[in-house]
């Protein structure tokens, strides 16, 4: 036997993938759940954390800058084991799903807090002005005239942390949650071959690839030009 087929009889048995192939289409579904729950999660409480200092109240600011800078910090694995092993001992249980999905939220939401409040605080002063000046509230300010223009500067580094983040949910496998890491995992424990590692490896650029060149085109689009 080559080389070649060595490596083929391992990674590419045909036998092996159509018996774990539906587990691996089962984990794509699972995996697309969760990236979507984790985008619209971490997305609304960053934006909502961004205009809740954009109030100036210091000691709330001191306590955002606090929290986002805690799970800036802390990597997304250790969040999920947190969440997932700490919170029996306080008495509150999450599934793998559940932890999962908080945990790589609240990385979500401390970054793309920043990206918003950078994009917030990039908006020349003499549009806040000028905004008031008309009569318009700080609410009506912010709404009307700050925050179209602070979106649209955002947009490509959001784009960016969002993709990183949903690469992540693969860290689910390490709290049992099958989807594509974890059922590839499991495939190849019962199959004694890593030909399920292959399929989990094609299913993520089935769903990341097209995801990627998205990404491209929407920075590309909304690039923000002075």
């Amino acid at each position: 036997m080559t080389g070649w087929d060595r490596f083929a009889e391992s990674f590419l048995n045909a036998r092996v993938a159509a018996e774990y192939l539906p587990k691996i289409v089962e984990g794509f579904g699972l995996t697309v759940a969760l990236a979507l729950c984790i985008v619209a999660t971490g997305l609304a409480a960053g934006l909502a954390l961004a205009l809740l200092r954009s109030l100036g109240v210091r000691p709330v600011n001191w306590l955002i800058v606090f929290v986002v800078d805690l799970f800036r910090a802390l990597p997304p694995l250790v969040v999920i084991a947190l969440l997932f092993f700490g919170l029996p001992a306080a008495g509150l249980s999450l599934s793998g799903f559940a932890s999962a999905w908080l945990a790589l939220s609240l990385v979500l939401m401390a970054f793309t807090e920043e990206i918003f409040w950078a994009g917030i605080t990039a908006v020349p002063k003499g549009q806040w002005e000028a905004a008031r000046s008309t009569g318009l509230g700080f609410g009506q300010t912010l709404r009307s005239v700050v925050l179209p223009q602070a979106l649209r500067m955002t947009v490509p580094p959001l784009t960016n942390r969002t993709i990183a983040i949903t690469k992540n949910t693969a860290l689910a496998s390490v709290v049992a949650v099958p989807e594509i890491l974890g059922a590839a995992q499991a495939g190849v424990s019962f199959a004694f071959n890593p030909t399920p590692l292959t399929l989990g490896a094609l299913a993520y650029l089935v769903l990341f690839l097209p995801v990627v060149v998205l990404g491209r085109w929407i920075e590309t689009r909304f690039a923000w030009k002075r």
